[in-house]
C-alpha cells in the first residue's frame, strides 16, 4: 500500500538545464576547485561560486550480526576524530563509482565483500557544493591483504558497532559525520522493511551532475 494520498504526486527532485553563460575556475586547490558560473534564472542572469567536487563514495560494510563497521580519523577542518563510513573521492578517471567503493572499502579496512547494493545517495552542500554521494551496503564480507595507510589514515581506529547502536549514537548527538548519519538511519529503514528498497549497485546515477547524461 503505497503512503502517497490519491492525486498526490511522488516526492521527486527536479532535474533542471538553465543556459549557462559563462564558466570559470576561479580557484584551483589541491582537491577541489572553486568555480563560478554565471547563468541564466527567471529572466535573470546569477553569478555563484560553489566546490566543483569529484563526488564521492561509501560503504556500509554490515556483518551477519547487523554490527557496521565504523572508522575514526582525524579531520582538519572540524578539529576532530570523528567515526566515519570507509570513504572517498571519485578522483581516478574512469573508474566505476562500485569499483571506487570496492577499492576504499579494501584500502581503508583490509575487506572485500561479495554482496553490494545502493544503499542511498544525496548532495551534502547543494548551495555551495556539487558534491555527490553514493553510499553502498556491503555484506558476505571477508579479509583481504592490508594496506599501509598514511597521513591522517594512520592512526585510522576501526570498530564494529550494532547497527542500532550506530543508530542511536545519531540520535543523541553524539556523531555527526553527514555520510553516516544518513546511511545508517536508511539502513535501519531499510532494514525493518526487510531490506526492500535496496537498489542496483549499477544504477545509474543522474544524481550526480557528471553522470547525468549517461547511458
Amino acid at each position: 500500500m503505497s503512503s502517497v494520498p490519491e492525486g498526490r504526486d511522488l516526492l521527486r527532485d527536479d532535474f533542471v538545464e538553465v543556459p549557462v553563460i559563462d564558466s570559470e575556475i576561479v580557484f584551483r586547490g589541491r582537491v577541489w576547485d572553486i568555480r563560478r558560473d554565471t547563468f541564466e534564472y527567471g529572466g535573470q542572469n546569477i553569478a555563484r561560486d560553489f566546490v566543483d567536487h569529484t563526488g564521492a563514495v561509501a560503504v556500509l560494510a554490515l556483518d551477519d550480526d547487523d554490527n557496521v563497521l565504523l572508522i575514526k580519523q582525524y579531520r582538519h577542518p572540524i578539529g576532530t576524530r570523528d567515526w566515519e563510513l570507509p570513504a572517498g573521492l571519485l578522483d581516478i578517471h574512469g573508474e566505476s563509482p562500485l569499483i571506487a567503493a570496492q577499492r576504499e572499502l579494501a584500502e581503508e579496512t583490509d575487506l572485500a565483500a561479495a554482496d553490494w547494493s545502493l544503499l542511498t545517495e544525496f548532495h551534502n552542500s547543494p548551495g555551495g557544493s556539487n558534491e555527490a554521494i553514493r553510499v553502498y551496503l556491503a555484506r558476505g564480507l571477508s579479509s583481504t591483504p592490508a594496506f599501509d595507510r598514511t597521513d591522517e589514515e594512520a592512526d585510522m581506529e576501526l570498530r564494529w558497532v550494532p547497527l542500532l547502536e550506530a543508530v542511536d549514537a545519531v540520535l543523541d548527538r553524539r556523531i555527526g559525520n553527514a555520510i553516516v548519519c544518513v546511511a545508517v538511519l536508511a539502513a535501519q529503514a531499510l532494514e525493518s522493511r526487510g531490506w526492500v528498497g535496496l537498489g542496483d549497485a549499477d544504477a545509474p546515477w543522474p544524481q550526480h551532475p557528471k553522470f547525468r547524461n549517461l547511458p
